[in-house]
């Protein structure tokens, strides 16, 4: 079989498989036309994307799982060619909140399971109904965290069939090293999302994974998305970088193409996110013979 970026999946070290390259969906809820996500998702079936990289703090996984299950419905795929990625958010950290919040995703998205369910972040926010408490001095309200504690929760899930595997993001190594070496631990984090790009290598973490059967699973594999808020706009993109121009020009490929081959040569799968149908088609068009 040859390998393409719709066929070409990895093993992860529970016995599932997780596809190299997939789609991010997060767009910002105060700037993003209502039905893009939905659109998009459809387009990227159609162009032969299985991996789909989600959060229900992205506010539009009703609009993922839509998407999904149209296109199930008119034969394109079966339930079990995806693979979706959903994520337990920050103020639902303590045990008893776990479950509740993965069933409120598997709600919205329509679906009996998802493949992949993250600690998305290792820090915790003040439990209650807003994302992102704030004090009266507009900062954040943070919350103790027991993620070994979280994590059973996590494994209980896992148990009842909600999840078919289980992961972190932007873990460290010491936090990574906390849930390897709990006592009892059951199932063992099967990936780590974190930033991945040609600017930022992550070799000492991508090392320990490896050594721990942990794939990395790399977002911003492109580069970040400008944001003015946190991004340094006098700095330019890094798909502008000349190193990764000129190769891209050897090989008649584009800086973005280049640098998502760069991170799936080393076994990182990438999940660039973009709403543009021409960008959606481009990112797939990488070669992924020869890798690994």
């Amino acid at each position: 079989m040859n390998l393409t970026a719709e066929n070409h999946c990895i093993p992860l070290s529970d016995g599932n498989r997780i596809p190299l390259l997939g789609l991010g969906t997060y767009g910002d809820p105060r700037t993003t036309p209502k039905g893009t996500a939905l659109d998009c998702v459809k387009l990227a079936i159609d162009v032969g994307y299985r991996h789909f990289d989600g959060a229900l703090v992205y506010y539009n996984e009703h609009e993922v799982g839509q998407a999904i299950r149209e296109k199930i419905a008119d034969g394109t795929v079966r339930r079990d060619d995806i693979f979706y990625c959903g994520k337990l958010w920050n103020t639902f950290h303590p045990p008893e909140l776990v479950r509740p919040t993965l069933e409120r995703t598997l709600k919205t998205l329509k679906l009996d399971y998802v493949d992949l369910y993250i600690i998305e972040l290792p820090m915790a926010f003040k439990p209650g109904d807003e994302f992102y408490p704030k004090d009266q001095d507009g900062k954040y309200i943070y919350h103790h965290t027991d993620l070994c504690a979280t994590w059973e929760a996590l494994e209980a899930c896992k148990d009842a069939g909600l999840v078919k595997s289980l992961g972190v993001s932007n873990f460290n190594r010491r936090q990574l090293e906390l849930l390897l070496n709990k006592p009892g631990l059951k199932h063992k984090p099967v990936s780590n999302q974190v930033e991945c790009n040609p600017y930022f290598t992550q070799p000492k973490l991508l090392e320990f994974c490896r050594q721990h059967d942990i794939v990395i699973v790399g977002y911003c594999p492109i580069g970040s998305s400008r944001d003015a808020s946190w991004v340094n706009l006098k700095s330019p993109p890094m798909l502008e970088d000349e190193v990764l121009v000129s190769i891209g020009k050897k090989y008649n490929k584009s800086s973005a193409q280049v640098a998502l081959r760069f991170n799936v040569q080393r076994g990182v799968v990438v999940i660039p996110k973009s709403f543009s149908p021409e960008r959606i088609k481009h990112n797939f068009q990488v070669d992924l013979t020869r890798v690994l």
